[in-house]
């Protein structure tokens, strides 16, 4: 079996550290967008199993007991690991107001 042969790629990426912080901040906003989706998902789960929830599907009349509990506990596994998702945005979140702050810094006039 032969090696793949990869190109030297040198790319050259040149961006401000303001633009990095902008992009850093999409990056999650967007991992809250997908988060935020996540949950909805697991409501509209719930909903779907109870009946309340309008779709063009009939939901099941009768649904045993030990299905609900399978259920709710697929739910809470996804909404703890949301969370879990949820504390990482917030230290990255952390870090960027910190590089923010420091980028004001090193901008800011000197009296």
């Amino acid at each position: 079996m032969s090696q793949a042969n990869i190109p030297n790629i040198t790319p050259i990426i040149s961006i401000t550290p303001k633009q990095t912080v902008s992009l850093l901040l999409s990056s999650i906003a967007l991992e809250e967008l997908a988060l935020a989706h996540l949950i909805n998902a697991e409501a509209e789960k719930i909903q779907f199993v109870l009946g309340t929830l309008e779709t063009d599907v009939d939901a099941p009349d009768c649904v045993p007991v030990n299905d609900l509990l399978l259920i709710n506990d697929s739910v809470r596994s996804v909404l703890q690991d949301v969370i879990k998702k949820e504390m990482l945005l917030q230290f990255k979140f952390d870090k960027v107001l910190v590089l923010l702050n420091e980028i004001e810094e090193d901008h800011s006039p000197t009296s």
